[in-house]
C-alpha cells in the first residue's frame, strides 16, 4: 500500500505544529492508541526536523509527514528527518519538482482551477485544499473538483474542518482525506491532553467507519 492509499483508507490526516519536541511521543502514542497511524507535523515552528526525526525512529509504526513544507531547505530537512511526505499550503513548481527528484511524496496546495491544472501536469495526483472553509467548503470543494474527478486527482481539504463539518467533506467522491488541525490543538500539547486526543481520533475515525466502506 503506498502513501495515498494509506492516508485514503484512514480518511483523517492529524495536522500539528509542535513547539516542544517533549511532546512527541506523547502525542504520537496517543496518536496510535487513538487508532490513527498518521500525523503530519508542520514547518511552522523551529521544533519541526526535530520532532519528525524522533518520531520516525522511536514510532516506525507512524507515518509522519511535514507539513508548510515552503522552501527547498524545508524539503531537504524534510527528508532527512526520515519524513514519509511533504505537503504545502500553496503549488510552487519548484518545489514540486525538487520533491519528485529526492523521492519524496509530495502533495501541493490549490484554490483554483488552474492550481489544478498546474498541479496535474506537474504529476501530482493529491493535493490540498487550503484553506477548505474560508474558501466556500463543501460546495466549492465538490464545484471546484467536478470537472477534474475523470482524472484521477483526489483532494485533502484542509482549514476549518471540525467533528460538525468533517461528515460532509468525507462524501465528496473526490476528497481522499481530511486534514484534521482539531486532533491536537496547542493547548492539548501543553497541557498534556494525551486521552483528549485519543478521543478524538477514535471520534473521527468512527465518522469515516460509519459514511465510507473500508
Amino acid at each position: 500500500m503506498n502513501t495515498i492509499e494509506f492516508i485514503t483508507r484512514l480518511g483523517i490526516v492529524p495536522v500539528i505544529a509542535i513547539d516542544n519536541p517533549a511532546a512527541a511521543l506523547p502525542l504520537a502514542d496517543a496518536l496510535l492508541d487513538g487508532g490513527l497511524p498518521v500525523v503530519e507535523i508542520t514547518f511552522r515552528t523551529a521544533a519541526a526536523a526535530d520532532v519528525i526525526q524522533t518520531l520516525t525512529r522511536e514510532r516506525p509504526q507512524l507515518l509522519v509527514g511535514a507539513g508548510t513544507v515552503l522552501t527547498r531547505e524545508n524539503l531537504e530537512a524534510a527528508k532527512a528527518s526520515g519524513a514519509a511526505f511533504a505537503v504545502a499550503p500553496g503549488l510552487n513548481p519548484e518545489i514540486v519538482k525538487s520533491a519528485r527528484d529526492i523521492g519524496m511524496p509530495f502533495f501541493p496546495g490549490v484554490a483554483t482551477p488552474s492550481e489544478i491544472e498546474a498541479a496535474l501536469a506537474l504529476g501530482c495526483r493529491l493535493l490540498k485544499f487550503f484553506p477548505a472553509e474560508a474558501l466556500g467548503g463543501v460546495q466549492m470543494m465538490e464545484a471546484l473538483s467536478a470537472p477534474y474527478q475523470h482524472t484521477g486527482v483526489r483532494f485533502m481539504p484542509t482549514g476549518g474542518i471540525n467533528p460538525s463539518n468533517l461528515e460532509s467533506y468525507l462524501q465528496v467522491p473526490t476528497v481522499a482525506a481530511v486534514g484534521g488541525t482539531w486532533i491536537a490543538k496547542k493547548e492539548d500539547l501543553i497541557n498534556g491532553n494525551w486521552e483528549t486526543i485519543q478521543g478524538r481520533c477514535r471520534g473521527a475515525l468512527g465518522t469515516v467507519f460509519k459514511f465510507r466502506k473500508v
